[in-house]
């Protein structure tokens, strides 16, 4: 009798309308993977070796496969949101306990540290507190809110730039009428210009530089600071001076181009902080036939930082933005791939735990290769459900269950026509 095969039928049917309502619920769940059910057919073994022509007892459900295909990505508006474009998985860490997920869903706790809605902290590699990227160890990312210290100019660690400035003297002017210089004097120098310079502590003061010609080809420098109360000093007394500029027949600079400003004591900065030193450059001026021009005029000093936002790179680096304009990484998301997606088990909440099937997880960071996609901030991964193509499942599933039973209803009416017969 062939209640066996249709009522096998029935159930894979059955099984195949659970996995497509499944998808369909999940059409709008944030880095959802579609399932798809995988049927294989049943024979029974013989006692002497297979038969010359089996009859089959049915259907069963080999298995049911998640589809590791790319979802489309949408903007949002949370910067901790984040989508991976191509290969691979976030990983998540509820209290060392590491699951994989595709949901970028992110959000930060009241420790700063990054988790999904559910809680498990988002991995990857730690930065120091210089902003250094710690490739050796992998921890629950963090975002640090801690104010980046103040830098006094010309004190950079990675090499001190202190004042540079890059400006056109006019070749046409001519030797001030006044001397010796004095900065309250318009008279006794021809131009100047001015930025805001920082000390030890970050406070501001104002820096200006004052170009006296001397004769042909030849200028003076001198300068002068305020400080944050307001007090202005000329640092150099003629005939002292910060240096001496010249310039060839054709306008280039010759000679020394760069000078040690060593005269900000701390009494003059009047704020506690210590003295100042350093260099201020004028590699590149010239002295042509043209008015006066201020073309480069940086220095790399820079007050306290408070962090202000942040935003994560396709590389997976966080990266800290400051009220001081300064930056800082603060973290690198890493990213999972594995030889055997399909072999991870599902465990709900979005999240993937790894098995034997599997294989193991290999980490690296987005972008690094093929298998490790880029990423994208303030957007999610939405479900790679087809609607449409779960719709037209859905009928045709719902017609082989509806033939199945056919077949139920077919053996029952000739099971009856043997039980008629007199």
């Amino acid at each position: 009798m062939g209640f066996q095969q249709g009522l096998s039928g029935l159930n894979v049917s059955a099984k195949n309308l659970d996995v497509i309502g499944n998808n369909v619920a999940n059409a709008g769940t944030v880095g959802y993977k579609s399932g798809a059910a995988e049927f294989a057919d049943v024979f029974a073994a013989s006692l002497t070796g297979g038969g010359a022509s089996p009859v089959g007892l049915g259907s069963k459900v080999s298995s049911v496969v998640q589809q590791f295909t790319q979802g489309n990505i949408t903007s949002t508006n949370n910067p901790l949101d984040i989508a991976i474009n191509g290969g691979g998985l976030f990983r998540v860490s509820n209290s060392g306990a590491i699951t994989y997920t595709r949901n970028g869903q992110f959000q930060m706790d009241k420790n700063g540290f990054i988790v999904t809605s559910n809680g498990l902290r988002l991995t990857g590699y730690p930065a120091t507190s210089a902003g250094l990227i710690n490739t050796g160890a992998l921890s629950d990312l963090q975002i640090s809110s801690a104010d980046i210290a103040p830098l006094a100019t010309g004190a950079s660690v990675s090499g001190a730039k202190g004042v540079v400035s890059q400006l056109n003297l006019d070749s046409r002017a001519a030797v001030p009428p006044t001397t010796p210089f004095v900065y309250t004097d318009p008279t006794s120098y021809n131009n100047s210009t001015a930025l805001t310079v920082y000390d030890s502590l970050g406070s501001p003061s104002t820096y200006s530089l004052y170009f006296v010609k001397t004769a042909a080809n030849a200028w003076n420098v001198y300068s002068s600071l305020t400080n944050p109360a307001g007090a202005t000093t000329q640092l150099q007394t003629p005939p002292a001076k910060l240096g001496a500029l010249t310039f060839t027949t054709a306008g280039a600079l010759t000679g020394v181009s760069s000078f040690t400003e060593s005269s900000v004591t701390s009494a003059i900065l009047g704020t506690g902080a210590a003295a100042m030193s350093f260099p201020v450059d004028f590699t590149g001026s010239t002295q042509f036939g043209g008015k006066f021009a201020v073309n480069t005029l940086t220095q790399d000093g820079f007050t306290l930082g408070r962090l202000s936002g942040f935003n994560v790179g396709k590389d997976g680096v966080i990266t800290g933005r400051y009220t001081n304009g300064q930056s800082k990484s603060l973290g690198q998301v890493v990213l999972a791939s594995f030889k055997n997606a399909q072999g991870l088990q599902p465990l709900g909440d979005n999240n993937w735990a790894e098995t034997s099937n599997s294989g193991t997880a290999l980490l690296n960071t987005p972008g690094a290769s093929g298998s490790y996609g880029a990423l994208q901030s303030a957007a999610v991964e939405d479900s790679n459900v087809d609607l449409t193509a779960e719709l037209v499942n859905m009928i045709t599933a719902q017609r082989v269950y509806q033939a199945n039973a056919q077949t139920i209803k077919t053996q029952d009416q000739v099971l009856q026509t043997l039980v008629n017969l007199r």
